[in-house]
This record gives structure tokens, sequence and C-alpha cells, in this order.
């Protein structure tokens, strides 16, 4: 029995992205830039796309700039902003951000920009009013995640954006693990930009997508043949960039109903695990991504238990799940994410997350539950109190 448990680090393309991107390859696959009869073919391609993506959002066709994925959009927002300052001005983010977005800020931050990272509550919550009390004269942009992908967590993007808004800082929102499960509506959402990658909601790996609220002026991280309207040169990659389109589609036809599904599905494996006492949830239960499931695993005084140990053996059991905790020349490390939380290194060093998607079924459900406590049993030892 194999069963994927994996969606949030990738989701299998749908087999109708693929034939949209076969169809591009044998019979649109010109560039989409020339005037010709194949450049054409090739350009109406790569516009319903734009229009499908746009549609997820409830934006404007022209708000849609394609890249080639979530880390890009990430890099362009924060950098494309900050080019516009000759001095050094003050960027605000969260403490448990992707490294798409962190790692920027630290760029930004070795070149004499100020940054302040908000700290999240125990459950990986921004309060907003320590968002309120971080902006500066010189604040220009604040960017946080919409849904935390290691714990589970979503932000209060509604009161963050507004905040923002009232103050004119611009509001960059890190959306890769929401779009396609929840609704994203940019035109009720105060957010100037907002980044999705094709690959987290079925569609292939390879592309994704800033939203660029209209008025909202980013200075390009890419110089070239001006393509997407200026902001991301190179010929566009049509084939993956149809396959977005088309699995943009499909999350938007399919995500109420999905949506619900996998609540159902994510709540019945929270349940089934709740009196396992080698086990700590993570992450907020009532504002959390719909198909996310995420724990700690107990240690005693004894050897240490990394998530990776528990992925391995969930692996031979035919079950892939992800480990909470990052890889960095060969040693597991504590989760930088988990660590802003408040957890301990020997917690945060134990973290695993099982992610739910289209294929997941009920029995999937109740087997990994089963294989998991068995698992358990054989790396963990008996509870001690004073092992706490």
């Amino acid at each position: 029995m194999q069963i994927y448990l994996d969606h949030s680090a990738t989701t299998p393309p749908r087999p109708e992205a693929i034939a949209a991107m076969e169809q591009v390859f044998t019979r649109q696959w010109g560039n989409p830039s020339s005037i010709h009869g194949w450049g054409e073919r090739a350009a109406i391609a790569l516009e319903t796309a734009r229009l499908q993506v746009a549609a997820l959002l409830n934006a404007s066709p022209e708000a849609i700039v394609f890249t080639s994925g979530g880390t890009e959009a990430d890099n362009l927002a924060i950098l494309g902003v900050a080019r516009h300052y000759q001095r050094p001005q003050h960027l605000i983010i969260s403490s448990i951000e992707h490294p798409a977005v962190s790692e920027p800020a630290r760029f930004l931050e070795s070149q004499g920009w100020q940054v302040t990272r908000l700290p999240v509550d125990r459950l990986g919550r921004v309060n907003p009013a320590d968002l309120a009390a971080a902006f500066r004269p010189e604040t220009v942009l604040v960017s946080i995640l919409y849904g935390q992908s290691e714990v589970g967590t979503l932000q209060p993007i509604d009161q963050l954006g507004t905040l923002c808004r009232d103050r004119g800082v611009l509001f960059h929102v890190d959306a890769v693990q929401v779009a396609g499960r929840l609704p994203l509506d940019v035109q009720q959402l105060p957010v100037d930009l907002l980044s999705l990658s094709s690959h987290k909601l079925y569609g292939p790996q390879g592309a994704g997508a800033l939203y660029v609220r209209p008025g909202v002026d980013l200075i390009p991280l890419l110089g070239g043949g001006g393509q997407e309207f200026g902001l991301r040169s190179g010929t566009q990659p049509v084939p993956v960039i149809a396959g977005f389109g088309v699995a943009a589609a499909l999350a938007a036809q399919e995500m109420a109903a999905e949506s619900l599904r996998l609540q159902g599905l994510r709540d019945r494996l929270f349940d089934l695990l709740a009196d396992c006492p080698d086990l700590v949830p993570t992450g907020d239960r009532l504002h959390r991504l719909p198909h996310h499931v995420s724990f700690c695993a107990r240690h005693t005084d004894g050897e240490m238990l990394s998530g990776k140990t528990i992925v391995r053996q969930m692996n031979l059991a035919g079950i892939a799940i992800s480990a909470g905790s990052a890889c960095h020349s060969g040693k597991t490390v504590p989760s930088p994410i988990l660590k802003a939380m408040g957890y301990s290194d020997r917690l945060a060093q134990s973290a695993i997350r099982l992610t739910l998607g289209h294929s997941t079924t009920l029995a999937d459900i109740d087997w990994t539950a089963t294989v998991l406590r068995q698992v358990l049993a054989r790396l963990t030892p008996p509870l001690s109190l004073t092992a706490l």
C-alpha cells in the first residue's frame, strides 16, 4: 500500500495539466513574442493560462506576472520594491517565513536595510498589534506568508494588510500553500503583491506567478527582452505555464468541496492520534491549512529522535511524509520555525508533517495513524516525566 502525504512539498500534476502541456509541446510550441502564426498560437496558450490564473485570484490578467516558481515570485516582490531606493529603508517580515522571503531579507540587511522580524505565539500566529508597533517612517514593505508550510498556521492577512494600507506601506503575501486550497480574492484582500506556485496546486514544476496590484511599481531582477510586462524577461516556458493555467482553473472549480473534504480527513487524523503520548501537535488547529497535520515527537533522556528518522521508517512502510527540520551539510538541525514558536531544540528536531491531497482517502488516514503509532512504539522508549 503506497500513500503519499507530502502535498505541501509538491503535488502530482493532474492529467488535464499534462494534456495541456502535450498540446503546447506538439502544436503551440512557437515563441509567444513572434507575430507569425506559430507565435500567435503560443501566445494564445500563454494568455489563456494568464486568464485562468487570474480567475483563481479574482484579478485582472494584466496583474499576473509568470515566474519560474514561488521562490522567484517572492524575490521579485521583495527585491523589486527594494531596488527603487538608493538608500536603505525598513522591511518587516515574520519570524517564520519561508527562506524565499527570509533570505532576500537577509541580503537586504547586509546592504544596510533595517529588518524587523515579528514574533509569533506558540501556535505560530502574528499578533497584529506587534505589526502596528513595528512601523517606522522609513518602512516601505511588509512581507508575511499566509499559510506556514511546516506547521499549517494561517495568518490574519486581512488585519495585517489593513494596517499596511492605512499607513501607505506595500504588503506582500506568500500564498504558495494557500492558493488552490482556500479562496483568494485580491479585490477584497488588502494585498499589493501575492506569490503562488504551480506545483503546489497540481500543476507542473517550473512555473509560478506574482500578482502585482495595478499601480504598484517594481524594478525587474532580470535584464532582457522585456517579457511579462517588462517585469520578467526571458522567453516564457509556455508548456508549463499552460499546465499551470489548467490546474488553477480546476482548483477554482473544485476548491469549495475539496477543502471541506480535506478538513474532515485532517481533523480525523489529528483525532486518531490525540491520545498518542509520543506526539505533540504543532500549529493552530482553528486557523489552519485544510490539508495540513503536523507534530513533534517527544524525546526521552536517551538518544535523540529526529523527524528524519520517523520519515525514513514511514517510507519503509510505503507512506510518504516529511520532516519539519532542515538538513544542512548532512546534519539535522532543529526547525527554526518551531524555535521561533518557543519550542525547545529537542522537540524542534523531531518535527514531522503529513499533508493530504486529492488522492487521500479515509482508509489512507486510518492506516497512516496505525502505522505511525507502530513506528513510534519501536523508536520511542517509555516516556519519563523528567524527559520533557
